[in-house]
C-alpha cells in the first residue's frame, strides 16, 4: 500500500508508520512517503483553523501527486494546533486521510492543557517556539516535541500523530460496520 503524508517531519512520519502498523491485520507492505507541502493556515492553527490546515495538506498532497504523476493508495496530513472549544485551552493533533474517490476520516489525538499565561505567546508565533525557549532546546518539533519534556519523556509528539492518525485510521478498518 503506497501513502503519502503531507510532511517531511520525521515525527510526523514515525507517528504514522506505528498507527499503520498498529493495523497490522487490515494493512500490510505500507510504504508512507513524507511531501511537503503548506497548510495555509497561520503558523500556529487556532480552533477551526486546525481542521482547516489538515484538509488543505491533504488537497495539496493530492495535487502534488497528480502534477508530478505520483500515485498513492492514501493521503494524510496531521495539523497541530491550539483551542478553547472545550471551554480550557488545549493543543491537539488533527488527522486527515483521504482516497482518490474522496473519502475523508478524521482522528485527534489527545489535548493537553495550556497554561492562560502562555496562550497569546503561541497564537502570535508558534508553540514550538515558547518550547524551545522555556526548554532551552533546538529543533524540538523534528523529534519527540515539547509534549516529551512536559512528560517527563512519558509521550512524544511521536505517540500524539500516532493516536491522531489511528482514530482517523478506524473508518478505513471496519469497512461498512462503521
Amino acid at each position: 500500500m503506497e501513502v503519502l503524508i503531507a510532511s517531511k517531519n520525521p515525527g510526523k512520519i514515525e507517528g504514522a508508520k506505528l498507527a499503520f502498523a498498529g493495523y497490522s491485520d487490515v494493512f500490510s507492505d505500507v510504504s508512507i512517503t513524507g511531501i511537503s507541502v503548506p497548510s495555509e493556515v497561520p503558523e500556529e492553527p487556532v480552533n477551526e483553523q486546525i481542521m482547516q490546515g489538515a484538509i488543505n495538506r491533504v488537497a495539496n498532497l493530492k495535487k502534488y501527486a497528480l502534477d508530478n504523476g505520483i500515485s498513492a493508495d492514501l493521503y494524510l496530513s496531521v495539523e497541530s494546533g491550539i483551542t478553547n472549544q472545550m471551554g480550557t485551552w488545549l493543543i491537539v493533533n488533527m488527522a486527515c486521510i483521504e482516497d482518490d474517490m474522496g473519502k475523508r476520516s478524521f482522528g485527534t489525538s489527545s489535548g493537553f492543557p495550556v497554561p492562560d499565561r502562555y496562550v497569546d505567546e503561541i497564537i502570535s508565533s508558534d508553540l514550538s517556539v515558547l518550547m524551545e525557549k522555556i526548554f532551552a532546546e533546538k529543533d524540538l518539533r523534528s523529534s519527540k516535541g515539547g509534549i516529551s519534556y512536559l512528560t517527563h519523556n512519558n509521550i512524544s509528539r511521536i505517540d500524539l500523530t500516532r493516536e491522531a492518525f489511528g482514530m482517523a485510521l478506524t473508518q478505513w478498518t471496519n469497512g461498512e460496520k462503521w
